[in-house]
């Protein structure tokens, strides 16, 4: 149970987004950059940055969201979770590694992150804004993680509901439906 009033048919984060519309604005238009916006990283290498941290943070949700969202991107499911048990022996080029690399030691501590790691990922052809996103990213999840589990709000067991939301992630990106969300009021959670 939330430990706030939330609107029951808005899980995870964005019953939080809709109970704070006013920061949920900047959150939302940050992550449309940071995820959607142009960038030498697809989409679906972005939506596997956040899957790892995710799942290194232990944030059911937000794992179980953006693993939807990656393996719709993907068209298959079995990179992201090669990601999640070991991204280094994922089926990925050595850049995505390295850079999937610098998102886990951000997950524990900026401080972690080194020139060591930062060279890795250099020598496999990143550059210098594939590094500065990927650091963003794994921070950007790291609060998010935080707010949707420290607020303790609805997390589904369903996959369907995951599919459904990895579906509306893929098509209309990170920013607030037009007409809001009164339609899922009518959808099992």
């Amino acid at each position: 149970m939330p430990h706030i009033p939330l609107e029951s048919h808005l899980p995870g984060i964005t019953g939080l987004l809709e109970y704070r519309k006013d920061t949920a604005a900047p959150i939302r238009e940050l992550t449309q950059i940071i995820l959607r916006g142009p960038s030498t990283l697809s989409e679906a290498e972005r939506e596997l940055i956040a899957s790892l941290v995710s799942s290194r943070n232990e944030c059911r949700f937000c794992t179980a969201a953006h693993t939807a969202a990656a393996n719709i991107l993907l068209g298959e499911s079995e990179t992201c979770a090669q990601v999640i048990q070991d991204f280094e022996h994922a089926a990925l080029g050595e850049k995505m590694k390295a850079l999937l690399a610098i998102a886990a030691l951000v997950q524990q501590s900026g401080k972690n992150v080194t020139t060591t790691a930062i060279e890795r990922a250099k020598n496999a052809g990143a550059s210098d804004r594939e590094i500065h996103d990927t650091v963003l990213i794994a921070a950007l999840f790291c609060l998010y993680n935080k707010y949707v589990d420290g607020l303790a709000s609805v997390t589904p067991n369903e996959g369907a509901f995951y599919q459904k939301l990895g579906e509306r992630i893929t098509s209309n990106g990170y920013n607030r439906l037009p007409g809001g969300y009164d339609q899922l009021k009518n959808q099992e959670v």
